[in-house]
């Protein structure tokens, strides 16, 4: 696949202008090249420096990630607005499909019914029809779509390839990530605490696209 980002030559000069005032600005850090790339995507697409503390990754992230994208694996996601972002023509040229079941009328039916939640509900919708299973399922607005993945893994036995937990909020936000990042052995992306959004979900599955890219020079 040959660079995606698809920009004018005006565009990625002033891309690449923003990521060396992110690199100055940002001054040292913990993050290895690989998560850096990831972290000051984020950045970018937030203007928010927080990130660059907040963000935590699973040794195996990255790789995890990459590999996936490669072989095609599956995208979850919680919420459309991330549906939206992603570059659909990045995804289908690794043969990716984005599923997302949140307004699916079967799973509004059975969340009302339980007095559950969409996004719940959603996340067993996709275990039940084998979509988990080597997926990257990215979280980026509903904790009790991050809380019930971190469920299914340990109790249902799911084994998505790796999960970016970002889901933005008061109410369970940072207390989903923690439990997320209490499953060692999964592969994860995490913005700790408070902040999160859906457009960070995508900012950093775009990353993981550009490296998967770079990952086949």
């Amino acid at each position: 696949m040959n660079d995606m980002r698809q920009m004018t030559a005006l565009g990625r000069s002033i891309e690449d202008g923003s990521f060396r005032i992110i690199d100055e600005e940002a001054g040292s850090h913990e993050h290895g090249p690989a998560e850096w790339q990831v972290t000051r995507r984020v950045i970018h697409a937030t203007a928010d420096f927080d990130f660059k503390t907040l963000m935590r990754f699973h040794p195996e992230a990255v790789r995890a990630g990459i590999a996936a994208l490669r072989a095609g694996c599956p995208v979850l996601v919680d919420v459309k607005m991330i549906t939206a972002g992603l570059s659909a023509e990045r995804l289908g040229s690794y043969g990716c499909q984005v599923h997302c079941f949140i307004s699916d009328d079967d799973v509004i039916a059975q969340a009302k019914a339980t007095n559950s939640t969409r996004a719940i509900e959603a996340m067993r919708k996709a275990h039940r029809l084998g979509v988990l299973e080597g997926a990257i399922v990215a979280v980026g607005n509903a904790p009790t779509a991050l809380l019930e993945t971190v469920r299914l893994v340990e109790e249902d036995g799911a084994r998505p390839a790796l999960v970016v937990g970002v889901p933005v909020g008061f109410v369970s936000a940072a207390e989903s990530k923690e439990a997320l990042l209490g499953l060692v052995r999964l592969p994860s992306i995490v913005a700790r605490g408070r902040k999160g959004g859906s457009s960070i979900a995508v900012a950093i599955l775009h990353a993981l696209l550009l490296l998967s890219t770079k990952a086949e020079a």
